[in-house]
């Protein structure tokens, strides 16, 4: 088993808690990413085994017009400090996936500099994608050029040019060799060029050969992402949105059948997904929630379901966050550690996210177990996840109303939250609190 068959991420985005200003200077002020060292013990603490942090690496504003690729944010520090944080987290057993943002660069990374002021003499002209010198842009620089989701500041690189795939691939060296990380998140990955991701896989499969590489999947056919010359995981986009709706509208049907959809691809697959509820793109759960009181139940599915777990930092504590249409500020807030240095003890969501995390991490056996449906309404959900002679019943219910559950399974199990232990005959008889979850192990 490798160590991203049983992860448990906790996702930060470094520029937001840190309270890095929002534009950079190119000076380093105060070296921020330090402020993370407190929090290592929390993530440990809530259950979680592996950080997903980015973007790390020098940009203009938002992190993911990227200006130098070889050197950590000037608003976060110097390369001496995300080494250092890199070692500590490893120290601590927790594992370091950082964001990769290569299908596009910032306006003042130095291939397109040389582009703006040489023009067709310049020797980067083919880096980028779909440049035209009878064309012009927004900020008047005399020829065209593609960004991504025509967003000025984020110009797309030409990945069918071979140098351009080989910078890319040298950053990558640089990270593994420098800063000892264990995998990389692709941004953008679902308009990400195959054979640069393919390259990438081999790449690192020589370098650390139990390097995960995820990518940033929105819509799509997963599989064509994952594989063994290509990515071993994406993001499951498909079960976040059920998750929140399927509650909202007291419909586990379309969660139920998001599973089945995921599981149909094959049980590897749906094993490897990179599950949330939310992200430093999307808003809080505890916004999406019609009924806040179904913060309960969303994250014992998400803990319990086939693919690997995620919180967004924040989300533990329940915080809030809508997306706005002008930013995404909003999502990334500053967050001070002495305000939640307690909330383990003292916040009944974040108890609850910690007893699901050491939960996992105690039953790492769920990272390749499998998934069978026992019962299914619109307000009531039940489903077995099995491997070998282990086995996990989650029991979720959405109704303001405690429900009566009888399902056919026999054995003895002990309850994740109430501590009960229970030796079933064949008829497993439990009453369910309204907008709660369960989770039976056995």
């Amino acid at each position: 088993m490798k160590w991203y068959d049983n992860a448990v991420f906790y996702h930060i985005y470094p520029i937001g808690i840190t309270g890095a200003k929002r534009t950079n200077s190119f000076e380093i002020g105060e070296h921020r990413l330090n402020r993370l060292l407190p929090w290592v013990e929390h993530i440990k603490r809530i259950g979680c085994n592996a950080i997903y942090i980015g973007p790390l690496f020098e940009s203009v504003a938002h992190g993911y017009e990227t200006v130098d690729y070889k050197k950590l944010d000037s608003r976060l520090g110097d390369n001496e400090d995300l080494k250092n944080f890199v070692a500590f987290c490893h120290e601590n057993r927790i594992k370091i996936v950082l964001d990769g943002v290569f299908n596009h660069v910032g306006r003042e990374f130095f291939a397109f500099k040389d582009l703006r002021a040489n023009r067709e003499n310049s020797a980067y002209k083919d880096w980028f994608k779909n440049v035209h010198f009878g064309g012009n842009t927004d900020y008047n620089d005399g020829f065209y050029y593609e960004s991504w989701d025509k967003h000025g500041t984020l110009a797309n690189v030409n990945h069918q040019n071979p140098a351009v795939r080989e910078y890319m691939l040298d950053a990558v060296r640089y990270w593994i060799n420098e800063f000892d990380i264990d995998g990389i998140r692709l941004d953008a990955a679902d308009v990400l060029d195959f054979t640069f991701m393919s390259e990438l896989r081999g790449l690192t499969d020589t370098l650390k050969p139990d390097f995960w590489l995820m990518g940033e999947v929105i819509h799509g056919d997963y599989t064509r992402w994952m594989g063994d010359n290509m990515l071993h995981s994406v993001t499951n986009y498909w079960l976040h949105k059920a998750l929140y709706s399927g509650h909202n509208d007291h419909n586990y049907f379309e969660i139920a059948h998001t599973v089945k959809r995921c599981v149909d691809m094959g049980q590897n697959i749906s094993n490897a997904f990179y599950n949330f509820v939310d992200n430093h793109d999307v808003a809080r759960i505890y916004n999406k929630l019609n009924n806040k009181a179904h913060f309960a139940p969303v994250h014992v599915l998400l803990y319990t379901l086939p693919g690997k777990p995620s919180i967004y930092y924040g989300s533990e504590f329940a915080i809030e966050g809508e997306k706005m249409s002008y930013s995404d500020d909003n999502l990334r807030p500053e967050l001070k550690f002495e305000d939640y240095k307690d909330a383990d003890k003292n916040n009944d969501y974040t108890k609850l996210i910690k007893a699901l995390g050491n939960m996992r991490l105690s039953n790492p056996w769920l990272g390749e177990a499998t998934y069978r449906e026992l019962l299914l309404t619109n307000r009531q959900y039940a489903f077995l996840r099995e491997y070998g002679d282990r086995r996990l019943i989650t029991i979720v219910n959405n109704d303001d109303n405690n429900a009566d559950i009888h399902l056919n399974i026999s054995g003895e199990f002990k309850e994740l939250f109430s501590g009960e232990v229970r030796n079933f005959d064949g008829n497993m008889n439990i009453n369910i609190a309204g907008n709660s979850g369960q989770a039976w192990i056995g």
